[in-house]
């Protein structure tokens, strides 16, 4: 089934500096291009989002300013927990939220994204990880884990996927500046080839 943007809680966990030190899965840069991306994408299409850190203040560091830019004023509910779904104000905001589709990315893969996956899915919610906005300390460590949460019933997918999932239709007129925009921006080359038609031959999706 397909994520739309008013059935799913974005959880987006740890994206801090001292978690990104020791990430080797994925290239910091991609890394935090993809974790804009699906902010920006949450953000823009009024999507019910989390943010959470560890340690914030004594250890981990502030959370990317790529993700927290997109929500400006947004509270980061710290945690001491490994696992997201054993922190009390979490999931105070899961429950007030009220939706039993769930979208986990974060810092790092086997440990702080499996801990909620595996959690949620065994309390009855519907959990999709989007994997490139992941991340772990080596690539053995993330492919494990995400096979892990496959095999218990987690659905994977990627940031351009989720943020085109929620666009779902160029038609749909009132997001697909916006849409288009995230892509140019954080989309890689993917957002370069947009570039390229829209400014070479003015084309457009939606035409």
């Amino acid at each position: 089934m397909l994520l739309s943007p008013n059935d799913h809680t974005l959880i987006m966990i740890d994206f801090q500096s001292q978690m990104s030190f020791a990430t080797k899965s994925i290239d910091a840069v991609n890394l935090r291009n993809n974790a804009a991306l699906v902010a920006h994408a949450a953000a823009g299409f009024g999507v019910s989002t989390i943010l959470t850190t560890v340690a914030e203040k004594s250890f981990s560091g502030p959370m990317f300013s790529e993700i927290t830019d997109a929500f400006p004023g947004e509270k980061l509910l710290d945690r001491t927990s490994m696992n997201t779904w054993e922190d009390a104000a979490v999931i105070e905001k899961v429950n007030a939220i009220g939706k039993n589709r769930i979208v986990l990315s974060g810092l790092w893969t086997g440990v702080c994204i499996v801990g909620p996956a595996l959690s949620a899915i065994d309390q009855g919610f519907e959990v999709y990880v989007i994997a490139d906005a992941c991340g772990d300390v080596s690539e053995e460590a993330h492919e494990r884990a995400m096979q892990r949460m496959i095999q218990a019933g987690a659905r994977p997918m990627t940031s351009l996927q989720y943020l085109l999932e929620l666009q779902r239709d160029w038609a749909r007129t009132g997001t697909y500046d916006m849409t288009t925009g995230i892509a140019k921006k954080f989309g890689g080359a993917y957002g370069l080839g947009i570039i390229y038609a829209k400014t070479m031959f003015g084309a457009s999706e939606g035409h």
